[in-house]
């Protein structure tokens, strides 16, 4: 019989995973695939949308490590739902190479928030409250 553990427990590692995707997120308008000039300064809201969001990541990882709550979780997966929505919302679609790391990138927020969520759904406060760091 396989062991479920792995999946069940909330570790660390993805609190620091979820830390890497934000500065991940924050850099991406510059990743060295990008083969059309995407960043601009008329196209400068999809600079500031990747580095917020990223910067928002970024915090609420660190929220994760220091003290777990479940709102948390649902504003990872919803910061990932929104990371994947933005090309279409401000229009860079048109630019694949962010595109794709957008989606990329915010598909893996919105995973380990679910994920991250599941683990920890039938906890009760006292036992979040004592989230290992």
């Amino acid at each position: 019989m396989s062991d479920n553990r792995f999946f069940n427990t909330h570790r660390p590692w993805e609190d620091w995973f979820g830390m890497l995707l934000g500065v991940l997120i924050m850099v991406s308008p510059w990743f060295p695939m990008q083969v059309s000039g995407a960043v601009d300064i008329e196209r400068s809201h999809l600079v500031l949308n990747s580095f917020m969001v990223g910067m928002l990541v970024l915090g609420i990882a660190q929220l994760e490590y220091v003290a777990l709550h479940r709102w948390e979780e649902v504003a990872s997966i919803l910061l990932g739902l929104w990371l994947m929505a933005s090309p279409m919302v401000f229009g860079y679609a048109e630019d694949h190479a962010l595109q794709f790391w957008h989606i990329l990138l915010g598909a893996l927020v919105a995973f380990i928030g679910a994920l991250q969520l599941w683990q920890d759904w039938n906890l009760s406060e006292q036992e979040l409250a004592k989230h290992p760091q």
